[in-house]
This record gives C-alpha cells, sequence and structure tokens, in this order.
C-alpha cells in the first residue's frame, strides 16, 4: 500500500467557525465548520483503527466524556475512544478543560450536570499554539473558543453530552455518570526529542503523536510500519509523487515514501497505530542516493492548491 492522500469530510457544527484561515483555499464558509475529518478506505480493507481532525471553535464546545473499550465493546462497538490535542492555533485567552478541579461523588456529578454548574467544577487551563493534551476515554472534557487543534483519536466517535450551554442538542447525563472518572487527571504533554528533526508529542497504549520538523530543501525516506497518519501544519514539498501543503492529510500502512522538501522547510504531525514511537521512522537520503527532482519545482507557495477540499460531502451535527 501506498502513501496517499486522505480524503476530507467536513461537519457543520453550532461552535463551529465561518472563516477557517490559512486551513481552506476557500476561507470563508457560507456555514459555520467545526470538524474536517480525514480518512482512507479500500475496498475490503480493514477497518481503521484511528481518526484524524482538525477542529475549528468560534464557541465554546459541550462537556462531554467518551466511553472506554470495556464499555464501548459492552455497546456492540470495536473500541472507546481517547484522544490527544495538538493546538495549531491559539487566540489570547483560549482554555481547554480536561478532568476535575477535585474528586466528586457520581451524586455530585449527576447535580452539577443537571444544574450546569459542572462547567466551574473543570480544570480549565490555557492553551497555546504547540500545547499537547492528552484525553484518556472516561475523563471530562471542553475545548474552549478561538482554537485551531488537530485531534487524533481512536475511531470511535460516541460522545456523552453532560452540558451544552443551551444549545438544543441531546444530552446523555446518566450515560456520562456511569462510564466518567470524577477525578483531576495531568493532561498536559512535554514533547521528547527522538532526534534533531523528530519529537514524540505523547503515547498511550492505543497510538503516538510525533512531529517532524525537516528543514528545508533536505530529502527524506519515511516508512510507515503500522497504520499512519501524516498532517502538514507547515511549509511544503512532496511526499511519493504528491504534493504535500498545509492542511493536507496522508494515509499509510506498511510502506515507505521518499519526503522532498520544500523552500521552507515543513513540519508534519504523525499518528501511528502504535503504543511506542516507531523505530526507523525518518531516515536523511545522502545525496549520492537521491533520486532526480520532478520536473515541477517544489515549493510550498503554488497557487490554486485546495489545501482543504470543501467540494467533498458536509455532515450536519
Amino acid at each position: 500500500m501506498t502513501f496517499d492522500h486522505a480524503s476530507v469530510r467536513t461537519t457543520l457544527k453550532p461552535w463551529g467557525r465561518l472563516d477557517l484561515g490559512r486551513w481552506a483555499s476557500n476561507q470563508r464558509q457560507d456555514s459555520a465548520i467545526g470538524e474536517v475529518s480525514f480518512d482512507y478506505s479500500e475496498a475490503g480493507g480493514p477497518d481503521r483503527l484511528l481518526l484524524l481532525k482538525l477542529l475549528f471553535t468560534a464557541e465554546k464546545l459541550s462537556i462531554q466524556v467518551h466511553p472506554d473499550d470495556a464499555v464501548a465493546k459492552s455497546m456492540g462497538m470495536e473500541s472507546g475512544k481517547s484522544e490527544a490535542w495538538y493546538v495549531l492555533e491559539a487566540e489570547e485567552g483560549a482554555q481547554v478543560a480536561v478532568g476535575l478541579k477535585r474528586q466528586l461523588t457520581q451524586l455530585e456529578f449527576r447535580k452539577a450536570a443537571i444544574e450546569g454548574s459542572i462547567e466551574g467544577l473543570l480544570d480549565w487551563q490555557a492553551a497555546a499554539a504547540g500545547d499537547v493534551f492528552y484525553v484518556p476515554a472516561g475523563i471530562v472534557h471542553a475545548v474552549g473558543a478561538g482554537l485551531v487543534i488537530a485531534e487524533i483519536q481512536q475511531r470511535n466517535d460516541t460522545t456523552f453530552r453532560i452540558w451544552d450551554r443551551g444549545r438544543s442538542r441531546e444530552l446523555h447525563i446518566e450515560e456520562a455518570v456511569a462510564v466518567a472518572r470524577l477525578e483531576p487527571v495531568s493532561s498536559r504533554k512535554l514533547p521528547r526529542h527522538i532526534t534533531v528533526e523528530r519529537a514524540e508529542l505523547m503515547s498511550c497504549p492505543f497510538f503516538t503523536l510525533e512531529r517532524l520538523d525537516l528543514p528545508a530543501e533536505t530529502f527524506w525516506e519515511l516508512t510507515a510500519s503500522r497504520e499512519s497518519w501524516a498532517l502538514v501544519v507547515s511549509g511544503g514539498g512532496t511526499i511519493g509523487s504528491l504534493t504535500a501543503a498545509i492542511g493536507d492529510g496522508f494515509f499509510a500502512e506498511a510502506d515507505r515514501a521518499d519526503i522532498r522538501v520544500g523552500r521552507d522547510g515543513i513540519v508534519l504531525l504523525i499518528a501511528t497505530a502504535a503504543s511506542t514511537p516507531p523505530i526507523g521512522l525518518l531516515r536523511e537520503v545522502p545525496a549520492k542516493d537521491r533520486l532526480k527532482p520532478d520536473s515541477a519545482e517544489v515549493n510550498s507557495d503554488r497557487v490554486g492548491h485546495n489545501v482543504i477540499p470543501f467540494r467533498l460531502s458536509i455532515v450536519s451535527p
């Protein structure tokens, strides 16, 4: 299986944005886009383990929680939903909430959810570009306004809403009470450099998330030994024969591709369905071993490139 562009689906959300800035060539939308999901499917192919998204928030999201593997399987689903957030952009004062300020009983939690006072019990934290947060299944959480976030998660979108700030969407308080871990957690993760170019942002039993910072006009070999998702967050170049620009998503499994970096460098997020960073993911190719460049110049400011092709399906909330 070769490296390939992931398909894109946009989802309308009441908390989303009309203006997606640099993440879309058609920056101003007619309806508020909250999520951009990347997918890759093949006829008869295996089910994917992970889901990669971009989140765009103009307002706070609902307060919510997700089931773990055991609860999800008891409900007939393949897996639970643990997730990680990488903050791409943050307005001044932007915040996220992960876990609670103090331990609660189920009775206290249910009462706070019904009254709406649960928001004041969450552990709200400042969020800035480059921050990484891990949200295990069962942890009560929310995303604030003014953020663009790359999210990697187990492939299950089951969400139990606890409080939705007066919106008319369905709540799932009893389900949330049954699965929530009513305690404070340590959610913020600090990067660990594996090499100069490669940083482990976080690892958990279900996936790893890395950031690759590749300098301008260099040449690399990327090897995906397991299910892997890549997102271009800065700069540009080519991956194999494919153009790679800001907002482009890629999928690979059990294959390799050459990365030719453009004149502005390139920054990639790489999510792998493994509990530890894969050995041999990235290798710089010596000049003597490089193939001749494509006839077209590789750079990161091409004209007419659709960063996110919104002609694809749009799903209502």
